[in-house]
């Protein structure tokens, strides 16, 4: 691998030049210029510096896979899994592996999710319909175009009162689906 090069493919791809990226990573103008022609080697920290002010990581660096890391997702990506209760619609695939898991969730009229307790948080933006979000023996009502936002350290369940479906995006950190 020719670090120099792709350090220098990163700062043009970026927009950069040398004497911006010099800046922004506490080398000099020279240094980097040495580098990008592959002159000379940076230590571990002035290469972890550089990479950090082109916005990427060392593991990202050197991650010989050149696939990019998908960031749209289409109507075909989506996977649906429909149970008694509830439809799950999982708009970002694979997302139980992040940090944060975005699904679409259809609770049928009358039903309830479990009874969740869990070390994270929850948002919620109803799209279609009505929820009530029980939470320590307390009732909260969400309708639609409205959000919710809660712990999930509090045990919980969201209930649809309604004789209709109700349609909401739920982020839940860490995934729980």
């Amino acid at each position: 691998m020719n670090i120099g090069h792709k350090i220098r493919d990163l700062r043009k791809k970026n927009g950069l030049t040398l004497e911006e990226l010099a800046s922004r990573s506490e080398v000099t103008k020279g240094f980097l210029s040495q580098l990008e022609r592959d002159l000379t080697s940076p230590n571990l920290s002035a290469l972890e510096d550089i990479l950090e002010a082109l916005g990427t990581s060392l593991k990202a660096f050197f991650n010989e896979d050149d696939k990019e890391e998908k960031i749209v997702f289409k109507k075909e990506d989506v996977f649906i899994d429909e149970r008694k209760n509830e439809i799950v619609e999982w708009i970002v695939p694979n997302a139980q592996k992040n940090a944060m898991e975005p699904i679409k969730l259809t609770l049928h009229a009358g039903c309830k999710t479990s009874l969740m307790t869990h070390n994270g948080e929850e948002f919620g933006y109803i799209l279609k319909g009505s929820l009530l979000i029980v939470s320590d023996n307390r009732k909260y009502r969400v309708n639609a175009k409205e959000a919710f936002y809660l712990s999930g350290h509090h045990s919980h369940y969201l209930y649809n009162p309604l004789k209709r479906d109700t349609v909401f995006l739920w982020i839940t950190t860490p995934p729980q689906f």
